[in-house]
């Protein structure tokens, strides 16, 4: 029987809590796989590239699925590690449900309490599954407390467990009970209402709520298991299908709506891209136009014929709410959009870390550039430029994905590349509007044969460099025009305060040039020159990164930990709680998130928990 709906998965879970495990497990008990791989072993499904085998870790999201009567369920296995939040983040806007892994043995962890909160504040349908209930240590009882406290406290337990911590651990079904309606009542009206005035919920009632309540991630059931042995798995799918809501697509679209949300090398140097298709339907051979959003923040269109089409579980067509696997010529890009959809597409702060890479070996200069943005286009906020050095510059979140970076470029490329200590990336945005013009040789004495003038101003946040023009179209030929546009982008990589300039508008307002005489080369050459005179007299204002940070501390440690805090130049957004923990919400200069991080276990006894992660810049303290 083919399936007729689709339901798009997402594990997600501190590191070494099980999550690929789980997914192995899942499609090996529904056929979808002949035996198990095992992590250790480095043989599994989804961590299929050579860094993700030796770490251990998932690095890259990757896609599987299995059949479940008439669902298809595609399961997106996402990173752990912090350093990856992008590739959580855009694996999440694919998602019409999560399950959130907790290991029964190391209970709830700081990376688990950071995701539940991203789930909740997306309202992402979530169902919790505590792993490893059969090993040494396991609590699944005492756990279920930790989360009502430490997590959130709308959940309820689905399945009991006995013989927990030994390998005869059993999980059995645990129908909704008096516990379950309390729990419901707090996120349910009706169920409260059944409650207060009566009837008391029956059954049904409280089956209904539930589906209701976890469809819109008010609420959360939990599960219990073993990804190894196979214990609660069925539970826990059965679950899958009765709360989480599957894919559906708009009433009467037609024209096919998707977004890609990872892509994966091949080994011929080509590049397969994953499209979540939300509206209308793909064929083989179809023409698409996608929708890119530059670094700088221009939007270009990539267009082209499907040449390969993989649908994920089967089938000649993709069709709204399932994934495919498909090729287009010139290549996609992570977070390129069909049919224009902007709506579902997540704003993503850009990474705050510079390093500068150069290969070990000369004669590998070329290869690491190629290898690099080859690697860019798989991740977007990866950015990617060559420096006067030699050196190419990076942007990344942390020290992991360095490591990780280094390893790839060894392990798929065959290059040795060095990084730099990471630093901070600054930003300049133009302070005022100015203007500035240079004429043809005759007129001022310049070594080029061409008149550019410029005007430089203020643009919206987010909107990166906007190239304008209010000269005549066509008064230019295209060569020059276009050679007046790119070398406005090249240009403002580097500002008078030696950061790159963005948020700004740059409008050509007078041009003129001598055939046969001028060349495009006049025009790269004197575009700079006008540009930075221009900048000069708008002048700029430098900007810093800031980390938007949660920390969960014990309560007699709030006046150190503030102090500390302030000291460092944070600025609070948020004080509750009080009992077991505060939690202090607020935003700090990137420059000074390690050293918060460093500081924090010596003024909490180890016992604060932190996050943080870009979120906006402002204005640099001058001190």
């Amino acid at each position: 029987m083919h399936p007729t709906h689709t339901l798009n998965i997402g594990i997600l879970a501190h590191v070494d809590a099980g999550k690929t495990s789980l997914t192995e497990r899942l499609l090996f008990d529904h056929g979808a796989i002949d035996r198990l791989g095992s992590v250790d072993a480095g043989d599994t499904r989804t961590d299929d590239g050579g860094i993700e085998r030796r770490r251990g870790i998932t690095i890259r999201s990757a896609v599987a699925a299995f059949t479940v009567g008439d669902t298809q369920v595609n399961l997106i296995d996402t990173p752990g590690h912090s350093d990856f939040v992008a590739e959580v983040e855009r694996a999440l806007e694919v998602l019409d449900g999560a399950v959130l892994l907790l290991s029964a043995v190391e209970g709830v962890q700081a990376r688990t309490r950071v995701l539940l909160r991203t789930l909740r504040r997306l309202r992402l349908p979530t169902l919790v599954f505590v792993n490893k209930v059969d090993r040494a240590g396991a609590r699944p009882g005492a756990l279920l407390d930790d989360v009502r406290r430490l997590l959130t406290p709308h959940v309820a337990p689905m399945t009991a467990v006995t013989d927990a911590g030994t390998g005869g651990a059993r999980v059995v079904p645990r129908p909704p009970d008096g516990r379950t309606a309390e729990a419901l009542a707090e996120v349910d009206p009706d169920v409260l209402a059944a409650l207060v005035d009566g009837p008391e919920p029956t059954a049904c009632d409280l089956a209904a709520a539930l589906a209701a309540r976890t469809a819109d991630g008010t609420f959360h059931p939990v599960y219990h298991g073993s990804a190894l042995s196979g214990q609660g798995v069925a539970e826990l799918v059965r679950g899958l299908l009765a709360l989480l809501p599957p894919a559906t697509a708009a009433t009467g679209a037609e024209a096919p709506r998707g977004t890609v949300f990872a892509v994966r090398p091949e080994p011929g140097g080509g590049r397969t891209a994953y499209l979540r298709l939300y509206d209308g339907e793909v064929r083989p051979r179809q023409r698409l136009a996608f929708l890119r959003r530059e670094a700088d923040g221009r939007t270009t269109e990539v267009s082209g014929r499907v040449t390969r089409l993989d649908v994920v579980g089967g089938g000649a067509t993709l069709t709204a709410g399932n994934i495919a696997a498909l090729t287009v010529p010139g290549g996609l890009r992570v977070g390129d959009r069909l049919g224009g959809l902007t709506d579902r597409a997540p704003q993503f702060a850009p990474p705050t870390l510079e390093t500068l890479v150069r290969a070990r070996r000369p004669d590998q200069a070329a290869p690491l550039r190629s290898a690099l943005l080859a690697l860019a286009d798989q991740d977007p906020l990866l950015h990617v430029r060559p420096e006067a050095s030699g050196a190419t510059a990076l942007l990344l979140y942390g020290e992991v994905q360095m490591e990780v970076l280094a390893a790839t470029l060894a392990e798929d490329f065959g290059v040795e590349a060095e990084f730099a200590p990471g630093r901070v990336r600054y930003l300049e945005r133009p302070a005022g509007t100015g203007e500035a013009a240079e004429e043809m040789p005759w007129l001022d004495h310049t070594r080029y044969w061409a008149t550019v003038g410029l005007r430089v101003e203020p643009g919206p946040r987010g909107s990166g460099v906007v190239f304008a023009h209010e000269t005549e179209l066509g008064a230019l030929p295209r060569a020059f025009h276009q050679a007046v546009e790119e070398s406005v982008h090249a240009t403002l990589r580097t500002g008078p305060a030696g950061a790159a300039v963005t948020d700004c508008r740059v409008t050509l307002v007078r041009s003129g040039f001598c055939s046969p005489v001028s060349t495009a080369a006049d025009f790269r050459g004197l575009t700079p020159v006008v540009l930075r005179r221009a900048l000069d007299r708008a002048g700029t204002v430098l900007h810093e990164p800031y980390h938007a940070f949660e920390a969960e501390i014990p309560p007699d440690t709030l006046a150190a930990v503030t102090a500390r805090l302030a000291a460092l130049g944070a600025d609070f957004t948020g004080t509750t709680g009080g009992d077991p923990a505060w939690l202090v919400t607020g935003e700090l200069p990137a420059r000074r998130v390690r050293e918060a991080e460093l500081r924090l276990p010596g003024l909490t006894r180890g016992e604060a928990v932190w996050s943080s992660r870009p979120c906006a810049d402002r204005p640099l303290k001058r001190r």
